[in-house]
């Protein structure tokens, strides 16, 4: 369970983060509360609150909650000025029908990485691990890896050193291991991340630059472990590589609407 946030404004943040996180079926108050860090009764004090501006909308039939118009419409005007995904999806559909595998695009937000964009191959065997909306934490899953692993020292550094990742996912993300994987990402240039989230699901991942040079998101691919063979990953690496390059420089050239580092810290 997170930690629960001391301010006003640190809650209802983490109950939004904590609704993002159950796009299609939306999500009980018990749940929110669990994911959120939060107590109970303050997770449905700030929801009925939330929902009286349309920030989360409720189902009165199941009495699941749902992120809410309001947030749709200040989206869309946000979008102008940070979305990205309309010059990404062209690279995630070359990724697709290139390797057969899902690829996917994904924001980097504070100590996370939020997945904004799906394209299916056509191998017929799926990994589910990721999906629209899908958020985790720095140096989990390819993507979050491949961004922490782009970031200057000081910044691993201070947030390793305040992230237990070991806790929530595992012996494989102690501190010592991801710096290994992060060395290994640094010196090939894409992440590799070999079953560590689920087992036998592997993804790989590449890093898309802001005009300031951090690493804002990530193109990631994912399939069964099979098809992520030693001599198959170099070709892999390379075609994500290609798109992440082939974005960051139309980003920095201008084209991607003048953005800086939207969804960084």
């Amino acid at each position: 369970m997170a930690s629960p946030p001391a301010d006003v404004t640190g809650r209802i943040s983490a109950v939004l983060r904590a609704l993002s996180g159950f796009p299609q079926r939306g999500a009980s108050t018990t749940e929110i509360a669990r994911a959120s860090g939060l107590a109970r009764p303050t997770a449905h004090r700030l929801l009925s609150a939330l929902d009286e501006h349309g920030y989360v909308d409720r189902d009165r039939a199941s009495g699941r909650w749902f992120l809410g118009p309001e947030l749709y419409l200040l989206g869309e005007v946000a979008a102008q000025r940070y979305d990205v995904t309309e010059q990404a999806r062209a690279g995630v559909r070359r990724l697709a029908e290139a390797t057969g595998e899902s690829a996917f695009f994904s924001a980097h937000r504070g100590g996370e990485t939020v997945c904004l964009l799906r394209e299916d191959g056509d191998f017929p065997i799926r990994s589910f691990v990721l999906y629209e909306g899908a958020r985790f934490p720095l140096g989990v899953v390819s993507a979050g890896l491949v961004v922490l692993a782009m970031l200057p020292d000081a910044e691993v550094d201070a947030y390793l050193g305040r992230t237990d990742l070991a806790a929530e996912w595992g012996e494989a993300h102690d501190e010592a291991a991801v710096r290994e994987r992060i060395a290994s990402t640094r010196r090939s240039g894409y992440s590799v991340n070999p079953g560590l989230v689920v087992e036998g699901s592997w993804g790989m991942a590449a890093a898309v630059f802001d005009r300031h040079g951090r690493p804002s998101w990530a193109f990631t691919i994912t399939g069964i472990e099979s098809r992520f063979r030693a001599s198959r990953r170099p070709h892999l690496g390379t075609l994500l590589l290609k798109e992440a390059h082939q974005l960051t420089k139309q980003i920095q050239s201008g084209g991607g609407k003048g953005l800086t580092a939207p969804l960084a810290p």
